[in-house]
């Protein structure tokens, strides 16, 4: 197998995986090559590859949740109906992280891509995740949303332009806060990120040529889909058991953020410089 073919996937690898639990796909992209001393191919820091990466997570999600989202689509005309106001809860609930992505996407890739800003958003994050879910009551139904949670929803979701906060990581944080059942969480995380996945999907695709789309192309494509889907199972089946908790990705998530700092109190990874 080439270098090309490798670097591909296992970056599509590290994003489908990481895109659907909760520690974080940007952190681990910026992460990986650099932990182990890649000479990165130039075509993977480019916008081509990142819609390859994209586009197999988010047809990943679809293959989990196209059933509750054809249920759902109709009933958006019926705003007093549960499934209706369930929609437009999650119209509002992904407001801000459009708007966030609009404006500050080039900044976010540019500009946090900081070790020391990594390993603090990689721990800190974990540590909440795991404090609310942990101390927070589990009593609420995905049905109970309402439209102060979805503005918080939204906001949290938000800040996943940082890389270490994790998009599903930070709305389930918040879900759990706001006392919604863990497996009520999980849901209104992935439907949460269905719109705004697929809005900056289409607004990526545009800018795609046929010449672009090469054998890495694909191969980000197929890997990162089929680790995707997999994630997504995986964290079901965790969920699925009502005693399972969100500790192993909090010690996950504190164990690299330790790595982290080792490597650049040892000097062998001082600074990550931007693209």
């Amino acid at each position: 197998m080439s270098v090309a073919y490798r670097q591909a996937s296992v970056l599509g690898l590290v994003q489908g995986l990481g895109e659907f639990l909760p520690v974080s796909s940007s952190a681990h992209l910026i992460v990986v090559p650099w932990l182990f001393d890649w000479e990165v191919d130039p075509q993977f820091d480019t916008l081509t590859y990142d819609v390859a990466l994209h586009l197999g997570t988010t047809l990943a999600l679809l293959s989990f949740s196209w059933r509750d989202w054809l249920r759902l689509a109709p009933t958006a005309g019926q705003p007093c109906s549960a499934s209706g106001r369930l929609v437009w809860m999650i119209v509002i609930a992904s407001a801000p992280g459009a708007i966030a992505g609009y404006l500050v996407d080039d900044l976010a890739a540019s500009a946090f891509r900081s070790p020391m800003l990594i390993a603090g958003t990689l721990a800190a994050m974990g540590t909440i995740l795991y404090a609310a879910d942990r101390f927070c009551p589990q009593t609420r139904t995905v049905e109970g949303i309402a439209a102060h949670d979805a503005c918080a929803l939204g906001l949290a979701q938000a800040l996943a332009l940082v890389p270490g906060v994790s998009r599903l990581g930070s709305t389930m944080t918040m879900a759990r806060a706001l006392g919604f059942r863990r497996d009520a969480a999980a849901r209104l995380s992935f439907l949460m990120a269905m719109p705004i996945t697929v809005g900056a999907m289409l607004f990526k695709l545009k800018d795609i040529k046929p010449a672009d789309v090469d054998g890495p192309f694909v191969a980000g494509i197929v890997v990162s889909g089929v680790s995707g889907a997999l994630a997504i199972r995986l964290l079901q089946d965790l969920l699925s058991r009502g005693s399972h908790s969100m500790l192993p990705f909090a010690l996950y998530r504190c164990a690299l953020a330790s790595l982290i700092l080792l490597r650049v109190v040892s000097g062998r990874w001082s600074v990550i410089s931007g693209t």
